[in-house]
């Protein structure tokens, strides 16, 4: 097959990042492996109506069934491999459930393939293989290609952690993740049995010592945690210890909340080629089967390229599709989500339909018990703030459509707001966790994340079923299941009564939630 006219891939348009000038081209024999995301094979307009409203619209697959009726067809799948070869590229994996083609190849012929020029170049997130304008594909495979990732490979995100500056001293104010849970009224009768929680990390390691030490002073069994290596992700340890911090804060929260339920970590280059492969890979695995996927990495929404916020959209479609609740920290940097350009950002992949976007609160205590809970806000100190805001891009929701959610103040544009839920984040109020041999106090949305992820573990132990995509229910529940925060403000947005673009519906009651959410099931049931 000869491929002569080419297009522009629709949304592949790069520019350089803020900053950067080409430092030099390409090594034309340097190997530089990119992922080709292919179009669902049918009921496309089903599934991106389920993005934005709700389980009602699609039926819940298993894993399988999803791959044989929304996976990529043969057809597409031997069209791409055609398109490989004749330049000269190996096809190093291929996934129908994916609809991804994985290819290999120098960068003279990745370069020709594509119709791209690379080089490296040199800015503020250091040296980086990028490209500027389009990817241009054969006219013949524009219906059936949706985004070519990797052949840039910037930094896209970064954790969402605050470390404590007395971090070590444990000091008053912070907990432990299992004190958390009980101010949060976690239900008290289920462990996360035969539930497996899904950790997607962009870089640092964990060590298991650090995680016996760790558990064994929580008098907590340490849960059953693996890693499972993407794009050649690795757990890596010792590296970088915010990265670290990361890692184990995600596994520390969510092993502590959730004991019962299995830990699957699955490490990837912080690209967006490697950050998308993550997702999709930690929703379509059959082995691992998580119900939960937790994310603690992102950046503002308007830093992706479009085909890239496709790609991750759909991945988190996937996942709730396929009954996976994917939860997401809404970021550390208050309204403008640490851009600093006076402008108002909401962070990806929070702000995506399907994913419950976790905000950020202050938990202040006395005696076991919570004296007051406010937006986090520690701007003044340099010590961040909840993400949260408006969309510039993703329309409101279906589910928030009675939130009263504000049009976005610069655009005027009616976004989906973020975000959905709050917890435990202000630093000051962190959690004590261990990280490369050393005890610390971490806050941040990081923490949300995992703690809300080992919440959903534990209603899914106790209903019988995975919740899946869970908004839709939550923003139907009454008041008892959350704390309803009103007191304080993350930059441009305050606090009120209701939803709010601080700290979404609140914190959770987790064991009235349950009941609710029960209660819910059993009306479902006599319909």
């Amino acid at each position: 097959m000869a491929f002569e006219k080419r297009v522009a891939l629709a949304g592949s348009h790069r520019e350089a990042a803020a900053g950067a000038s080409p430092v030099r081209p390409v090594d034309n024999n340097e190997v530089i492996s990119v992922t080709v995301l292919l179009r669902r094979r049918a009921h496309v307009e089903s599934l991106r109506a389920f993005a934005f409203s709700g389980p009602d619209n699609v039926t819940h697959h298993t894993r399988e069934e999803f791959a044989m009726a929304h996976g990529a067809s043969a057809a597409d799948l031997v069209a791409v491999e055609a398109f490989a070869h004749e330049y000269g590229l190996t096809v190093t994996q291929s996934s129908q459930a994916r609809r991804a083609v994985v290819l290999s190849g120098t960068a003279e012929n990745m370069q020709l393939a594509f119709g791209v020029s690379l080089h490296h170049f040199s800015s503020r997130l250091g040296t980086y293989r990028g490209r500027t304008g389009p990817v241009m594909i054969p006219e013949e495979l524009q219906p059936t290609v949706t985004a070519v990732l990797g052949l840039d490979n910037r930094p896209v995100a970064r954790p969402h952690i605050r470390i404590h500056p007395e971090a070590q001293a444990a000091p008053a104010g912070s907990l432990t993740p299992v004190q958390v849970a009980k101010l949060y009224n976690f239900p008290a009768n289920a462990t996360g049995s035969g539930q497996t929680i899904a950790i997607i990390e962009l870089g640092g390691g964990y060590r298991t010592t650090d995680l016996k030490t760790y558990f064994s002073g929580l008098r907590l069994k340490q849960p059953a945690v693996k890693s499972v290596s993407v794009d050649g992700g690795l757990n890596r340890p010792g590296v970088d210890q915010n990265a670290d911090g990361e890692v184990m804060l995600d596994i520390e929260v969510a092993g502590a909340v959730a004991p019962g339920a299995k830990i699957v970590v699955y490490f990837a280059p912080n690209t967006d080629q490697g950050f998308v492969d993550a997702i999709s890979t930690a929703a379509h695995d059959t082995v691992n089967k998580p119900s939960v996927i937790s994310i603690s990495w992102g950046g503002p929404e308007d830093s992706w390229t479009q085909q890239a916020a496709n790609a991750m959209l759909q991945a988190v479609t996937d996942a709730a599709a396929m009954g996976v609740t994917v939860t997401a920290a809404a970021g550390d940097g208050g309204s403008d989500d640490g851009v600093g350009d006076g402008k108002l950002h909401v962070d990806l992949p929070a702000v995506l339909p399907p994913v419950l976007a976790c905000g950020g609160t202050r938990l202040n205590t006395s005696h076991a018990a919570i004296s007051s809970e406010v937006v986090w806000n520690e701007l003044a100190t340099n010590r961040g703030a909840t993400g949260g805001g408006v969309s510039t891009i993703f329309p409101i929701p279906d589910y928030q459509a009675s939130a009263k959610v504000p049009v976005q103040p610069e655009t005027q544009f009616a976004g989906r707001g973020v975000p959905d839920i709050s917890g435990d984040a202000d630093p000051v109020t962190g959690y004590q966790v261990r990280v490369d041999g050393r005890n610390l106090v971490i806050g941040g949305t990081s923490a949300v994340a995992p703690l809300w992820a080992g919440l959903i573990a534990l209603c899914n132990q106790a209903l019988g079923h995975s919740l899946g995509f869970v908004q839709p229910a939550l923003y139907k529940l009454d008041g008892s299941a959350f704390r309803d925060i009103t007191t304080g403000d993350n930059g441009a947005y305050n606090a009120g009564p209701g939803w709010d673009p601080c700290t979404g519906l609140g914190s959770p009651n987790g064991a009235a939630m349950l009941t609710a959410l029960q209660g819910q099931a059993a009306l479902a049931g006599g319909a």
